[in-house]
């Protein structure tokens, strides 16, 4: 789809604007442009590059670098494994390798079927409750293996 014939580009340009085309409103357009794709496309990082006077690796760079952007579209459920220190210790590791398993994809990754996507998070921030993982934003703390199966599993009934 052409950024001309396109009416989605034009929410990600007044975001830009507003902030006068300033190399800041980076991280905002990003954030726009998720918000109104659904994720970050190359035509898309370019657009915002060419918009901002801002080289296509720098913006490139930004979206790859925060765990809130996508570069592809999301599945229709979402789990998110925190692979904090706590988290880790306690398992974490495990229980991704076991969703990586029973869906036959990675960590970032989206199965064939657009149902499941499989996300990893540095840190959510729960380190009491780990191992901790949020389904389809609803944060559920202190999985074991059977549970977090279970869990994710659930949301494809």
């Amino acid at each position: 789809m052409s950024v001309k014939t396109d009416d989605r580009y034009k929410m990600v340009e007044k975001t830009m604007k507003k902030l006068g085309f300033d190399r800041s409103a980076l991280i905002e357009a990003l954030h726009t442009a998720q918000d109104t794709f659904g994720y970050l496309d190359k035509d898309t990082l370019k657009f915002i590059a060419q918009r901002l006077k801002l080289p296509y690796s720098k913006v490139y760079g930004v979206a790859t670098f925060y765990h809130f952007f996508r570069l592809k579209p999301k599945g229709k459920h979402t789990t998110v494994v925190c692979m904090g220190t706590a988290c880790y210790i306690k398992g974490a590791n495990v229980i991704l390798q076991k969703f990586e398993n029973r869906f036959g994809i990675k960590a970032g990754e989206t199965t064939v079927d657009g149902l499941i996507s499989i996300l990893t998070a540095r840190c959510i921030g729960s380190c009491s409750l780990a191992p901790i993982a949020i389904y389809d934003d609803k944060p559920i703390g202190n999985l074991t293996i059977e549970h977090a199966l279970a869990e994710i599993e659930e949301l494809i009934l």
